[in-house]
């Protein structure tokens, strides 16, 4: 059972080299070549292909966006990304916009066509470099909330302050002086973001 198989990229040679390609692989049968995104969303869907070669840098409608529209037309099928860059951005626009797979252009013929072949049997092929650029992005510490970030101290501190005691009473309470409570303000201030005691009492309260 062959892969059928369509090409949509604004580069008349790429899209030659890529058709060549298809044509001369068994397994695989070329439906179509299209050298945009407008044209490809009114041909595709006549015959839809099970795996869609798209350029992501066209003028128009670019790859993203068209991936996104024949997603929702056609669900079943699946999208490889082709780009010239190791653009982050890209990556991550395309998988959300439904894409399977990413490669870089320059990706030789043997691992394009091993690529296709994955997609089709639900692989996600990706270039070792984007990949690594994947991992790296999820391997990121998240963003810590600044309340994680307060001492015990500040922490007992806010919690008093939210109960409406005032300063002096603070201090009485944790069996401290004045000044390290009001060290206490300037250091939760600081930390928090905030400006007055009702702003530091709400985003601590809201964590």
């Amino acid at each position: 059972m062959q892969i059928k198989v369509a090409i949509v990229d604004d580069d008349k040679d790429m899209r030659t080299s890529l058709a060549t390609l298809i044509r001369r692989t068994g397994s695989l049968q070329l439906l179509g070549e299209y050298s945009n995104g407008e044209i490809a969303m009114e041909e595709i869907p006549r015959q839809p292909p099970d795996v869609v070669l798209m350029d992501i840098n066209m003028p128009g409608m670019g790859g993203i966006e068209c991936v996104r529209r024949l997603k929702a037309i056609i669900p079943a099928v699946q999208v490889l990304m082709l780009t010239v860059y190791e653009d982050s951005d890209s990556l991550f626009n395309s998988l959300k916009a439904g894409a399977s797979g990413y490669l870089l252009k320059r990706t030789s013929s043997s691992k394009l066509l091993e690529a296709v072949r994955d997609v089709h049997a639900g692989g996600s092929p990706m270039s070792p470099q984007l990949a690594r650029r994947l991992v790296q992005f999820f391997s990121k510490p998240q963003d810590v909330s600044p309340v994680s970030q307060l001492s015990p101290g500040e922490r007992e501190f806010l919690q008093l302050l939210s109960k409406g005691y005032v300063y002096k009473e603070i201090a009485e309470k944790m069996g401290i002086s004045t000044d390290t409570v009001r060290y206490y303000v300037r250091t939760v201030y600081e930390k928090l973001h905030v400006h007055s005691r009702t702003e530091a009492v709400v985003k601590f309260l809201n964590g």
